[in-house]
């Protein structure tokens, strides 16, 4: 009878748990495929199916068939050192800061697939080996064939310590360790049920206790790794969503600052803009005050003289030739500089320059002479 709530509670939790973490699977591998926890979710997933159709099984040869005890080991043998590979597989998904153990070491040296071709090969010649001798020898417990399973089961216990109390440590949930101890100590006592025969402890320990021991701590460890791997996803969940929300803050900073930068640079270029603007609009109001400049009909002859020949001759050439005095002509170029607003050293070149450059060459009277 606790055989039989053993394994029906076992397959309901388990294979119903493994349906629930299937689809988040699917759900998480569509979103980002080359994700190694979300791998690691997949072989999680497959573990816990694998006791719920152990402990299904099982269930089916007591309930329904008459099979021998050996055969019933063998299955459980059979269904262990499956766990444990799906157990392995699922381990570099643990995701820390900290150094790999031995066991995610070992995973990471291989592929998938050549990681489970090696297990299956080498536990599968280990396995044929006690099989034949568990088989032919009646002398020897039944129990001699968990042997198999035995060193498997621990080295997956204590690397799934490491990795658990590691990957809790770097999520500062150290309040964690707790219960990672108290699954390991839970697997060490069902593997010592497993290869301890019943039998012999009847001196020392009553058969119905040691049963409900059996029972209790298959179901326990079960639960609890289930419980842990639930947080597990959570938390690896929670920080995935705490990093992705983190870089997308991360490209808005670095967005936000490009936009800055290339702001500055329309800024300055906007201020070179303007300093031609104004530039531009000196200039247009010096030429619309040269529009507006008002000369006498003298004035102008005198400018355009001075484009005709001022750079060669000399005021007194150019007075002479115009048949005034020199005085004459000065007061002249004094007023008109005076207009023109033209002062400083260089007047006589800056007037010869307006004369030239706004047509007053057409004024020349020593040009029209010639």
């Amino acid at each position: 009878m606790l055989s039989i709530i053993e394994y029906a509670v076992t397959a309901i939790v388990c294979i119903i748990t493994s349906v629930v973490i299937q689809r988040i699977y699917v759900k998480e591998f569509k979103k980002s495929k080359e994700i190694t926890s979300v791998q690691g979710i997949k072989w999680f997933g497959l573990a816990i199916f694998v006791w719920g159709i152990g402990a299904l099984v099982n269930l089916i040869f007591i309930n329904f068939t008459e099979v021998s005890n050996k055969l019933v080991i063998y299955w459980g043998v059979a269904i262990s050192l499956a766990n444990s590979l799906f157990i392995l597989l699922s381990l570099p998904s643990i995701e820390h800061s900290k150094s790999r153990g031995l066991g995610v070491r070992l995973v990471e040296r291989f592929t998938t697939k050549e990681f489970i071709i090696l297990f299956s090969g080498v536990l599968g010649m280990i396995a044929f080996v006690f099989l034949a001798t568990s088989f032919t020898n009646n002398e020897l417990s039944i129990n001699f064939t968990w042997l198999i399973d035995i060193p498997i089961s621990i080295f997956v216990a204590v690397s799934l310590l490491f990795e658990l109390n590691k990957a809790f440590s770097s999520r500062q949930m150290k309040f964690m360790y707790l219960p990672t101890v108290t699954l390991f100590v839970l697997i060490i006592i069902a593997v010592c049920h497993r290869i301890i025969p019943q039998d012999q402890l009847i001196e020392l320990i009553n058969q119905e206790f040691w049963a409900l021991v059996g029972s209790i701590t298959s179901i326990s460890f079960k639960f609890l790794f289930i419980l842990l791997f639930s947080i597990l996803l959570y938390s690896w969940k929670f920080l995935s969503e705490k990093e992705e929300q983190q870089n997308l803050a991360n490209n808005l900073s670095l967005e936000n600052r490009k936009i800055k930068k290339e702001l500055e640079q329309f800024s300055i270029a906007n201020e070179s803009h303007l300093d031609t603007i104004k530039h531009l609009k000196k200039e247009i109001r010096v030429l619309e005050n040269t529009n507006k400049v008002e000369l006498s009909g003298r004035q102008k002859e005198v400018l355009g003289n001075l484009a005709y020949g001022g750079l060669k001759k000399s005021y007194s050439e150019l007075a002479n030739e115009m048949n005034i005095s020199v005085d004459g002509l000065q007061t002249h170029i004094h007023q008109i500089k005076k207009i023109l607003n033209i002062s400083g050293s260089g007047g006589k070149e800056q007037l010869i320059d307006f004369a030239i450059k706004n047509g007053f060459l057409d004024f020349s009277t020593l040009k029209q002479n010639n």
